[in-house]
């Protein structure tokens, strides 16, 4: 194999290669000649052409709402996260307003920040199981099971597990549903969280709370990321606690 010694010149603008002469040797004039028989190689300045670093508007407004925040003496993680929520109107139907956590999901520190403050939270109240309801409870609440030496049961809709289930009814707009979980998931003096993404009018998390309890596991807690007040979820609770994170519109 040849092996070429080269001197290197670099253009500090063009970061241009080329091999050049620097001694007057016999050696030197060998390696001249083969200098010169080598192709001429130009590489492009990457990092001069990068175009400057600009704030786009959905940053931007995370930054306004973080100072908000900071002068408010509030937690600047919550902030984040409140931001990183969007809201799509009319979806699924005329007059709603979607709380969409994917956003959430896209930005790694806010989604950090959120499983953060989840842990922060619990990691100290000796709970055995984290209790997700379907389906956007399936994603907050196994990092939250890990962090906290818990287990992660999930409640879902009929028919979707495969083992012998046993289901709670609740009330819809028009109509009922049943939330399930697998007989033999949880025992009786456990301790237990419920998690979602989001209280409405609260009869998802009604329906879990009476899930769990018939089954003598004592729920500690519920817990969403967003909470639409105006639709009074909590008053279906009674008197287990709630804590959420952020508010948001109906």
């Amino acid at each position: 194999m040849l092996q070429l010694h080269t001197i290197s010149l670099f253009s500090s603008n063009s970061l241009t290669f080329s091999p050049a002469v620097a001694f007057r040797t016999p050696a030197a004039k060998t390696l001249s000649s083969a200098a010169a028989a080598l192709p001429f190689f130009r590489f492009p300045n990457y990092r001069s052409a990068r175009p400057p670093r600009r704030c786009s508007v959905g940053k931007c407004e995370a930054l306004k709402v973080e100072a908000m925040a900071a002068e408010d003496g509030q937690d600047l993680r919550l902030a984040r996260i409140s931001s990183a929520i969007r809201v799509i109107r009319d979806f699924p139907k005329p007059g709603i307003l979607f709380q969409d956590i994917t956003t959430l999901l896209l930005d790694t520190k806010a989604f950090k920040d959120t499983i953060d403050l989840f842990v922060e939270r619990y990691k100290d109240k000796e709970i055995s199981v984290v209790a997700g309801v379907e389906a956007r409870g399936f994603i907050f609440g196994p990092p939250i099971a890990l962090a906290i030496g818990a287990k992660f049961v999930p409640l879902r809709k009929p028919k979707k597990l495969p083992g012998k289930v046993i289901s709670e009814e609740y009330s819809l707009e028009y109509g009922t549903d049943k939330i399930e979980m697998h007989v033999g998931a949880v025992e009786a003096g456990e301790r237990a969280l419920i998690i979602d993404d989001l209280i409405a009018t609260g009869g998802t998390l009604g329906a879990a709370i009476r899930l769990l309890e018939r089954v003598g596991v004592h729920v500690v807690e519920c817990a969403c990321v967003i909470e639409l007040p105006e639709l009074k979820g909590r008053e279906r609770l009674g008197e287990k606690p709630l804590f959420v994170l952020v508010s948001g519109e109906a």
